[in-house]
C-alpha cells in the first residue's frame, strides 16, 4: 500500500520557561499507509494536538520532517501548501467554531473548491452530493452553524473536508463534543467513507476505547513522546508501557 504520511523526528519547542525549553513534541516518528486508520491517544497536554497541527502545517516545527504522499511539506508555503491541502484536510473538535458564524454552511463548505477556481454552480452541485453522502439534506447549505445540531454541524465539517477528495483526513477529538449516539453515527460515517475511497485517517483522541474500535494501529503519547505503538488490539489487550497500562486502567 502507498505511504500517505511519514513523520520523522518531529519536535516542537515553545519559548522557554526559566531558561528551560518547553518541549511539546519531542522526536516523534510514524507513518500512515493508504486506507489505514491510526489513532494517537493520550491525556490532555501530552502533545497530541500540537503534533496534529504541525502535520497540517498550522504550527511550524522546530525540528524533523513531514512527508505527504512522498513530498516533503515540512516548510511548504503559498502554492505548495495550498496543493498539499488538496491531499490533506483536518476536522476540529468543536464543529460550530470551525465555521464562520456570519456565513452560511454552504459558503463554508464550498469555499475550498472556489479557492481552486471551481465555479459556484459546480461547487454547489458537488456540495449537495457530499452532504447527501454524509446523511444531510441540501437545505442545510442555506443554514448557519448555530441553526443546526452539533452532530449535523460535525457532519457538515466532515463533508467540507471530504469535498477536495483528500488522501488523508486528520480528526482532532472530532467526536468528543458529541453525545454517544451521534458519536457512533459519525464513526459509522467515517468507516463507510473509508471503505468507498481508501482514505487514510489520523485520529487524535483521549478515548482509548473508541480508538480501539476504529483503528488499525494505536500510538500512545505521553510527555511529547510516543511511548508505545502497535496494532490496536495488541496495545489495548497487552500494553507494554507503564503509562499505557495506567491509561487503560483509568477507563476500566
Amino acid at each position: 500500500m502507498e505511504e500517505i504520511l511519514r513523520v520523522e523526528g518531529l519536535k516542537k519547542v515553545f519559548g522557554s520557561d526559566k531558561k528551560k525549553d518547553v518541549i511539546a513534541v519531542d522526536g516523534v516518528s510514524f507513518s500512515i499507509r493508504e486506507g489505514e486508520t491510526v489513532s494517537i491517544v493520550g491525556e490532555s497536554g501530552s502533545g497530541k494536538t500540537t503534533l496534529a497541527r504541525m502535520v497540517t502545517r498550522l504550527e511550524s516545527s522546530s525540528q524533523g520532517k513531514i512527508f505527504l504522499c512522498g513530498e516533503d511539506i515540512t516548510h511548504s508555503k503559498g502554492r505548495e501548501l495550498k496543493n498539499a491541502y488538496r491531499k490533506m484536510q483536518m476536522v476540529f473538535q468543536s464543529p460550530v467554531d470551525s465555521f464562520d458564524p456570519r456565513r452560511s454552511l454552504g459558503d463554508g463548505i464550498t469555499e475550498s473548491l472556489r479557492i481552486f477556481g471551481v465555479s459556484k454552480k459546480e461547487a454547489d452541485r458537488k456540495a449537495v452530493e457530499i452532504l447527501e453522502a454524509c446523511g444531510l439534506k441540501r437545505d442545510l447549505l442555506k443554514r448557519y452553524p448555530h441553526e443546526v445540531s452539533g452532530g449535523q454541524c460535525q457532519r457538515a465539517a466532515i463533508a467540507r473536508a471530504l469535498l477536495l477528495e483528500p488522501k488523508l483526513l486528520i480528526l482532532d477529538e472530532a467526536t468528543s463534543a458529541l453525545d454517544v449516539t451521534v458519536q457512533k453515527e459519525i464513526v459509522d460515517l467515517l468507516d463507510e467513507v473509508k471503505k468507498k475511497t481508501k482514505i487514510s485517517y489520523l485520529m487524535i483522541s483521549h478515548d482509548i476505547a473508541l480508538s480501539q474500535n476504529i483503528s488499525d494501529r494505536i500510538l500512545v503519547m505521553y510527555g511529547g513522546k510516543i511511548v508505545e505503538e502497535g496494532d490496536a488490539d495488541q496495545v489495548i489487550c497487552d500494553p507494554q508501557a507503564d503509562y499505557t497500562k495506567k491509561l487503560i486502567d483509568s477507563v476500566l
